[in-house]
């Protein structure tokens, strides 16, 4: 699966809030074995937040988690765009979602919140522990949660340990750091097959140079094949190197 994030909120790029979505979003992914694909911090700018939804969606193994804009006020439009991309407009009252949210207001669910029953049709539901208004999902793959991280962030949990709770393939990674530049080993990486993930990350200190290999794959023998490659071209190039992982690990 593809893995993305879309950050809604005007205010974290004008700075008057800072994101706390991506990191926590992140680590839980990574625990259970996942990466994110892509992730966007954008405006509450409905024409845009389309065109996010639609490129995720055109992603056949896409995964998204959006954060922000399903409340109640008048720049709250992730549900009515959520609905657009996902559900060709068609929105309905989630009867769920309204009891929770008679149980919680009452009364005082009128004229305003009671709104934010008025979901994308065939939405299920993400439990919110703070205000018991939901979250929602569709095709479970598609969330949508507060912008609120007390909110936020167990629903995330929720929804992943509910279908994502682990991926069934493992990813093999080897390292090591080269004493050169990155330059250095450009015809190398040349050689490294697009399925294999190879990264490098320079270090500079002075005029010292060195550069961390990262090579990794779902195969753990081609994973240790191009690390090999690599190696023997190091030594083949009287290039000296540390091994950072002495060990195929997950």
């Amino acid at each position: 699966m593809n893995f993305y994030s879309v950050i809604i909120g005007t205010e974290l790029l004008n700075g008057r809030r800072k994101d706390a979505h991506f990191e926590f979003l992140n680590n839980e992914l990574l625990k259970r074995g996942w990466e994110q694909k892509g992730s966007f911090v954008i405006k509450d700018e409905p024409p845009f937040m389309e065109d996010i939804y639609n490129l995720i969606k055109n992603d056949p193994d896409s995964v998204m988690f959006s954060f922000g804009g399903i409340g109640a006020t008048p720049d709250d439009y992730t549900r009515e765009v959520a609905g657009k991309v996902f559900t060709n407009g068609q929105m309905e009252v989630n009867e769920g979602a309204k009891k929770a949210i008679l149980d919680k207001f009452g009364n005082e669910a009128y004229p305003h919140r009671i709104n934010m029953a008025t979901l994308p049709i065939n939405a299920s539901l993400l439990k919110n522990i703070v205000t018991n208004v939901p979250g929602f999902y569709l095709e479970d793959r598609f969330f949508f949660v507060p912008g609120f991280p007390s909110m936020s962030r167990s629903m995330i949990i929720e929804a992943l340990d509910k279908l994502y709770p682990q991926n069934n393939k493992t990813k093999h990674r080897l390292t090591l750091t080269a004493f050169c530049s990155e330059n250095d080993l450009i015809n190398i990486m040349k050689d490294i097959p697009s399925d294999i993930d190879m990264s490098s990350l320079p270090q500079i200190n002075g005029d010292k140079r060195a550069t961390v290999i990262s090579i990794a794959s779902y195969d753990k023998n081609k994973t240790k094949d191009y690390f090999d490659i690599f190696i023997q071209y190091l030594s083949n190039n009287n290039v000296k190197y540390n091994l950072n992982d002495t060990e195929l690990k997950d």
